[in-house]
Parts: C-alpha cells; sequence; structure tokens
C-alpha cells in the first residue's frame, strides 16, 4: 500500500475529549472516529487491526474443538423473559419495538439466544459436549460511555458458549478455554494475569477475568494478587486476612455519650481517642430503589458490587442526604450522616422508607467487635461499649462485603497482598444451569430422561484487545503495534521522493517485501522527513526502513519501533529481517 492512497489523517493534537492513552493515541493517529457518545467509526488503520485479532481468536478457538456461527444483533423479548433478565438487566439493555410494535432489545450479550439454538438441536447427551462462538457487534447503554473503545456502548466481543452432561466435561471445557485464551493473548502481544472475578449480570457460580495489567489511567479495576502464591483477584471478588486490629474496647459498660460534630470517623476517632477499628460504621444505600443498611468496621470500606450481590440486586448507589433525612423522619428518628445505625438505644430499628422495607448487611469483620461504638439515629451521640446480642442483633445477612486492601494478608498462604491496576480483555464463566433451566433447553440422557444442560460462557473482548495493546505498548511519539496485530509489518520512506537512487531502492525493497508476503507500506508523498518518521511513529509501524544519503553507501536506516533501536543495514539485510519476523508469527 502507498502511504499516498491510504485512508488516514493523523492530528496534530490529542482529542479533548479523550482521558486515556489508547483513546488518544487511535484517534490521533486516524484509527477511529466519533459518530456519537460511546460509538465510533473504525477506520482502514482499525479494521485491520480488529480483523488480526479476530483472526487470532478464530484460528485458537478452531484449534480448540470450538464451532462457529452468527447470531441476530437483534433480540426479542420473549428469550429473554424466559431467562428472567428482561427486567433483571437494568438500564444497560437497549430496549426497542419494531413496526408491528414487537418488543425487542439490541443484543449486551448472547446467552438466551444461544440457549434457544441449543434446545433445538442438541437433543442428546450423544450430541454433548458442544462448544459454539461468534464474533459480533454488541451494544450496551453504558450511562457514563468513556475510555473510547475500552468502555463505548457499540463494541465487538468473541463469545462462546459450551453446553455439557456435568460439571466434569464444564470444568475440562473451562480449563481448555483458559489455555487458548493464554494462547490467544499471547499471539497479541499481551501479558494477562487470570482473576477471580464477580460474574455480574452474566451470573454463574465461578468466573475469571483476563486482566492486561497496566499502571495507566485506563486500568478499570484493582487488582489483588500475592507474589508468594498464585492468588489474584479483581477487587469485587478479592478476600483476604485482616492484620491484627484492636476490636474490643475499653468501656465498661453500654452507655450513650455527646459526641457533638463528629460527622466522620476520623472526626469521632479523634473526640473519643480510639481506634477506626473499635467503630461500628453505618451506611445507606438503594439498590434497586429500595434502602439498604452496610454494617462494617469503621476502618474499613464497602465494596459496593460484594453489597449488591448479598441483596441479589442489580443497580445501586449511596443514599442522598434527602433521602437519609426523610427514612429518619419516617421512622421516628432525628439524625444526619455520621450519627447513622441500625437501631436507637432501645433497640428501635430503622425498619422501612416508603413501601420498602430496609435490608441489613453486615460484614464479617463486625463480628469480633465487642464494647464497640456505634451510632444510634440520635444527632450529636453516639453510643459506647455497645455490643452485638445485648444493645443490638447481628442481622440475618452477615457476609463479605469488605474492600480488601493493599498489604492485607492473602487468603491463600498468609503473605501480604499487591495491588494493580487491569483492563479487562476477556472473560469466563461457570454458568451451570442459570439459563437452561429457567429457558427448559434440555437433553435426552443414557436413560432416557430430559436434563438440563450444564453451560459455561467465555468472552473476549475484540475492541477492548486492541485497545489494551495500545495501552501496553506506546510511547510519547505514538503506537508500538505487537507486529502480530499491527495494521502493516513495515514502512519504507524514502527520505526525498525526487531523489532518484532512493526512490529506485525503496519502490525495489517494498515490491519484493510484498513478494515475500509482508505488509509493507511505500512512503511515497512529496513530505519533509521529519513529518514522515512522527507520521509513522504515531501510527506504530513495527519496522521502519529508511532510504536516505546512506545510500550512496549501499546502506540503510532499519528501526525497531518497539525498543527504538537503529541499525545501518544493507537494503536487502533489512527485507530479510522484517521477513524473518513475520515467518516467526506466522508459525
Amino acid at each position: 500500500m502507498k502511504m499516498s492512497k491510504i485512508f488516514v489523517q493523523t492530528l496534530r493534537e490529542f482529542p479533548s475529549d479523550a482521558e486515556v492513552v489508547s483513546h488518544k493515541m487511535l484517534a490521533r493517529a486516524g484509527y477511529i472516529r466519533k459518530l456519537t457518545s460511546g460509538v465510533y467509526n473504525y477506520l482502514p488503520l482499525m479494521w485491520r487491526v480488529l480483523k488480526k485479532v479476530e483472526n487470532i481468536i478464530r484460528e485458537e478457538m478452531d484449534n480448540a474443538g470450538a464451532q462457529e456461527l452468527l447470531m441476530p444483533f437483534v433480540q426479542p423479548k420473549e428469550l429473554w423473559v424466559e431467562s428472567g433478565r428482561w427486567e433483571a438487566y437494568g438500564k444497560e439493555l437497549m430496549r426497542l419495538r419494531d413496526r408491528h410494535n414487537r418488543e425487542m432489545c439490541l443484543g449486551p450479550t448472547h446467552e438466551e439466544i444461544i440457549t434457544s439454538v441449543a434446545r433445538d438441536v442438541l437433543k442428546s447427551y450423544k450430541q454433548l459436549p458442544a462448544n459454539l462462538y461468534q464474533i459480533q457487534s454488541k451494544f450496551r447503554d453504558e450511562v457514563r460511555p468513556r475510555f473510547g473503545l475500552l468502555r463505548g456502548r457499540e463494541f465487538i466481543m468473541k463469545d462462546a458458549y459450551s453446553f455439557g452432561t456435568s460439571q466434569e466435561e464444564l470444568d475440562k471445557e473451562y480449563k481448555n478455554m483458559w489455555e487458548a485464551y493464554t494462547r490467544i493473548f499471547n499471539r497479541c502481544g499481551l501479558e494477562t494475569k487470570a482473576v477471580q472475578s464477580d460474574s455480574g449480570a452474566i451470573g454463574g457460580s465461578v468466573s475469571h477475568e483476563f486482566m492486561v495489567i497496566t499502571d495507566t489511567d485506563a486500568g478499570e479495576n484493582d487488582v489483588f494478587y500475592c507474589d508468594s502464591c498464585d492468588y489474584s483477584a479483581n477487587s469485587n471478588h478479592a478476600v483476604s486476612k485482616l492484620p491484627q486490629a484492636k476490636t474490643v474496647g475499653d468501656f465498661d459498660c453500654a452507655k450513650v455519650v455527646d459526641t457533638p460534630n463528629t460527622h466522620t470517623i476520623e472526626e469521632l476517632c479523634d473526640y473519643l481517642n480510639i481506634p477506626a477499628s473499635i467503630i461500628l460504621k453505618t451506611l445507606v444505600y438503594i439498590v434497586d430503589k429500595k434502602p439498604v443498611l452496610a454494617l462494617i468496621r469503621g476502618d474499613k470500606q464497602v465494596e459496593e458490587t460484594k453489597l449488591l450481590n448479598a441483596v441479589g440486586g442489580i443497580d445501586i448507589r449511596i443514599a442522598t442526604s434527602g433521602e437519609i433525612e426523610e427514612m429518619m423522619a419516617e421512622n421516628g428518628f432525628n439524625a444526619i450522616p455520621g450519627f447513622i445505625g441500625p437501631v436507637d438505644e432501645n433497640k428501635k430499628p430503622i425498619a422501612k422508607y416508603g413501601e420498602n422495607k430496609v435490608t441489613v448487611v453486615a460484614d464479617e469483620s463486625v463480628k469480633e467487635l465487642k464494647n464497640f461504638v456505634v451510632g444510634i439515629n440520635r444527632n450529636d451521640v453516639h453510643m459506647v461499649g455497645a455490643n452485638f446480642g445485648s444493645e443490638l442483633d447481628l442481622p440475618e445477612i452477615v457476609t463479605d462485603i469488605r474492600l480488601v486492601e493493599a498489604g492485607e494478608f492473602c487468603p491463600q498462604c498468609g503473605k501480604p497482598l499487591k495491588v494493580t491496576r487491569g483492563i479487562e480483555v476477556g472473560n469466563i464463566f461457570q454458568l451451570g444451569t442459570k439459563y437452561s433451566k429457567p429457558m427448559n433447553a434440555v437433553y435426552l440422557d443414557a436413560d432416557g430422561k430430559a436434563k438440563p444442560y450444564i453451560m459455561g460462557c467465555y468472552g473476549i473482548g475484540v475492541t477492548r484487545t486492541a485497545a489494551a495493546a495500545v495501552e501496553a505498548h506506546h510511547d510519547e511519539w505514538g503506537i508500538k503495534w505487537p507486529l502480530a496485530i499491527a495494521p502493516y509489518h513495515v514502512i519504507v520512506v524514502p527520505v526525498s521522493t525526487k531523489d532518484e537512487l532512493q526512490m529506485s531502492v525503496a519502490e525495489k525493497l517494498y515490491k519484493d517485501l510484498l513478494a515475500n508476503g509482508v505488509e509493507a507500506v511505500l512512503d511515497d508523498r512529496d513530505e519533509r522527513p521529519g513529518v514522515k518518521f512522527k507520521d509513522a511513529d504515531l501510527i506504530g509501524f513495527p519496522y521502519r526502513i529508511t532510504v536516505g544519503k546512506t545510500i550512496q553507501d549501499g546502506n540503510v536506516e532499519f528501526v525497531t519501533r518497539q525498543t527504538g533501536e537503529k541499525e545501518t543495514l544493507k537494503p536487502e539485510q533489512a527485507a530479510q529481517r522484517v521477513i524473518d519476523a513475520v515467518k516467526a508469527i506466522m508459525k
């Protein structure tokens, strides 16, 4: 391809709305153009990258025994009602009606569709196990799309689904997909870590995310890991052993004390001269429009996804001051945030808010508290020396809702946990019968009995993988594409298009590279050398062969973009270097 013919326009500045490196680089280098919020045009350079990522995925999935199909992007309401997710999925599900007033949605995922396909075809245990996958556009109506391709509303994804007859078959396929994913991301030039994760709206009992570890602002989640063993988990799933802390107060009996103007944990600690670890903190949340009280040790934070799962909700947010005041008044209390507790000094609970009963959830860490401090729903006072079983009772739901912190101890080996940032590029779920049971997707076993499929789900974000590669491989000048997914392998740059010798050597190099299966670009533009070099670095060609004045001595400059190394080589040596590198990734 001639550079003068490539459909690309590089920009001098980064777009004003771009927050992270991949969004900035891909927009400035002419890979993507924003159409509307969270929706992008994939321009020719980007499409070449995405097709290469897709092809790597396709090859490894086929080699792992999966079969490709393609399912509709628009999905009927009826299947989502069958699974129970039409109402439960939330506002991210883009709902619409066709001209016949039939309710539909734009597919954010395809569990319902693939389950309906399987139940029509996979009738016998003799047809199982099976694994079906597709590469398809998805749409999720994100409330705040950001980070370019990392969190858009429309995106390209590979999703696979396995069907089996037993947990053993599911475990085997789960391992098979884990290994296939490791190969896929390695081939894409990405080092990933598989971490335990929350299953979210997909559901299922066991799930792992494949995270690209990064120190950039694009990292979406904290990943906690242990250097001494193989433990690693997303923050919404991580657990830990807590360091020893004071959990028994020095108060000799339960009593109400004045604590004026102590609106925060820090202010309360200073006023009473106590550690935060003997305070029972009460936070008010709204989950699916219903009130939830979260009880946790004063020196710890609530992990909202864990709390959401504890009550089986979909949407969660912290309650506003106005909502808290309304709730207090409705229950006969006069308290503002900072003085809230699950009960008052007479054990009267916060029972309701509007038509909804208040759900109370306690973190496991509170069970060890004794003689602690707690709010009692009166301003400027707290109860000190409180205990469960006397001044208040443990709620029915006591579970892990705590956000792990770096330095806490690994649940497997007891060594300190570390934390880093990660970008999710893939996930695998053990769905079990979450979809097959409600949708009556069954097969006949050897005894002729109908049984639901045991299912697994395996996703890779194609567009996310490409964006994550930019996050992992770039410098201040532009992108450093891994060779296997770069739009082109090499650019040949004649310094002066008016120099006959430079142009003849450059054109011969270009043709020889093409003849040997190398995806090469010849920069035939009549531009200053600096412009050509800057564009080459910005776009991210893995190799650059510059034909300049040194060609008088029979030499060219060979630059490796990933390392920045520059070498003086003969034209045929430079060409062979690229040919050998390309052959290596094709093996």
